[in-house]
């Protein structure tokens, strides 16, 4: 009997943490209305996060139909969040990334599917070794229609796989645009340690995963 409380207490204990994780500022951003961003010479743009934002854009610039992937922070309640201060996990931002694509050569429900199969869905709060709140996994959406598509391809991926899908769907506020050494970081340090280990593993499970996806 006292094992069984035991249990229960610890497990009450771990839901209040977990709840306790989502402060107010935080669920300001999660029930705020979605910004649609208009879109720009026949661009539009979409925002993720799962986990380092090195290997999320380059895994989207390898997608026919993108033309540039920027590096940047979204997700929180901070203005002007930097690299230094979203590594603190105070800032309620995630490493995330801004495609910018052409929607004539490719959908939002392709990118959503490149999104959910370049990962590791069931992962909480990180890629990998990259791990806390910095790194959680979000699906930004700007309209209802977007969301609509998202909830429903998350949902199907759950029943597949009889598991629970880490990655949180937010609400678009704003994208915070990351210093300069962070763009196009697997291009310029092919030879660096993490892109080499990481990255570029990464990188080409999607590239097998996806071929039909991939740019000639």
């Amino acid at each position: 009997m006292k094992t069984i409380f035991l249990s229960l207490s610890l497990l009450f204990l771990f839901s209040c943490q977990n709840q306790a994780q989502v402060n107010s500022k935080q669920q300001a951003v999660i029930d705020a209305m979605p910004i649609e961003v208009p879109m720009q010479n026949g661009k539009a743009r979409a925002y993720f996060a799962s986990g380092c934002f090195w290997c999320v854009e380059a895994i989207y610039e390898h997608v026919k139909g993108v033309d540039e992937v920027i590096n940047g922070y979204s997700g929180g309640y901070t203005k002007n969040p930097t690299y230094e201060s979203s590594n603190t996990g105070n800032t309620g931002h995630a490493e995330a990334v801004e495609v910018i694509y052409d929607p004539n050569l490719v959908s939002f429900a392709t990118l959503v599917d490149v999104y959910f199969g370049s990962q590791n869905v069931t992962q909480v709060n990180g890629q990998g070794n990259d791990r806390g709140s910095q790194y959680r996994s979000i699906i930004f959406y700007q309209n209802d229609e977007q969301k609509k598509i998202i909830l429903q391809k998350k949902e199907a991926l759950a029943k597949k796989l009889n598991e629970k899908i880490a990655a949180e769907v937010y609400p678009f506020q704003k994208f915070w645009v990351a210093e300069d050494y962070h763009q196009d970081y697997e291009k310029l340090h092919p030879n660096d340690g993490y892109i080499r280990n990481v990255s570029v593993p990464r990188l080409n499970r999607f590239k097998a995963k996806f071929p039909q996806l991939l740019k000639k």
